[in-house]
């Protein structure tokens, strides 16, 4: 059942997420993950720091802006593309026959908030859309066409809609300032403010009125995923669908659940539920 909870205190995904340390298991993930170049003269610093093999494979490479070609973005792929055929010869080949993720992400276009890196899947295993500051529209005909072959086609079983920490769109739409082109697209954000004006009662301080602002934006998307037809013939027909609202923060990189998600649509108002 949906639940409506907006409180600064966001409980996190798994209660011993910061005890538990990585095992066998996990390492299997890092092969989607360029080891640190050691040709590379920036990541020095980041390689005497590292003490165990595990934290060194984290991808750390910094974007040469003197690399004009982009050839050392190309040699990244090509040593990232020999290292996981390497580990697993068929993976391209098995990939390549065909995609089934299980998740849709619905992000911001935040270049510090990667999907895959964030929840460390590799390639295939997650479908995403993103936008400023994760946006879902009921006139936002990309998105829409996004959320309906994810669920039709791909037949995804979640739908996690995260906003972040930091939101440069969040921010931009508390403020009275002019940003050209994107003020259209920041109204929807502030409909959101408007539409739970009272839950920023009493909220003077900045950062906290835009870490609520991504917490409301993101479950309005998120009921707005709800909303579409596509989702909600899906579960007239039994498919197994959730739709979740996260928050990411960028200050730690810990990813957040929300007090919201929703597996049908009887926790819908009931002007949005769509009779099949």
């Amino acid at each position: 059942m949906a639940q409506r909870s907006f409180s600064l205190s966001w409980p996190v995904l798994a209660d011993d997420s910061n005890n538990k340390k990585p095992g066998k298991k996990d390492r299997r993930f890092l092969r989607f993950f360029q080891p640190l170049a050691f040709n590379d003269p920036s990541n020095e610093k980041i390689r005497d720091n590292c003490c165990t093999p595990l934290t060194s494979q984290v991808q750390r490479n910094k974007f040469d802006p003197a690399d004009s070609s982009l050839d050392g973005l190309l040699e990244n792929n090509r040593q990232w593309a020999a290292a996981v055929t390497e580990e697993d010869p068929e993976f391209f080949k098995n990939i390549s026959v065909r995609q089934e993720p299980k998740i849709l992400w619905i992000g911001c276009s935040d270049s510090r908030v990667p999907a895959n890196q964030i929840v460390q899947l590799g390639p295939g295993e997650i479908f995403v859309h993103r936008n400023i500051a994760n946006v879902v529209h009921h006139g936002d005909m990309n998105c829409l066409s996004v959320i309906q072959f994810a669920v039709e086609s791909l037949k995804v079983e979640h739908i996690i809609v995260c906003g972040h920490m930091r939101c440069g769109g969040i921010s931009a739409a508390l403020s009275n300032k002019t940003y050209g082109f994107i003020d259209s697209w920041l109204r929807m954000i502030k409909d959101v403010y408007q539409a739970n004006e009272k839950e920023f009662e009493g909220i003077d301080d900045k950062e906290a009125r835009v870490k609520k602002l991504v917490e409301l934006n993101a479950i309005n998307s998120a009921r707005n995923v709800c909303h579409t037809v596509f989702v909600q013939r899906a579960w007239e027909r039994g498919q197994k669908l959730t739709v979740h609202a996260w928050a990411y923060d960028i200050g730690d990189g810990i990813a957040h659940r929300l007090d919201w998600q929703v597996s049908n649509n009887k926790d819908l108002n009931h002007i949005f539920r769509v009779k099949i």
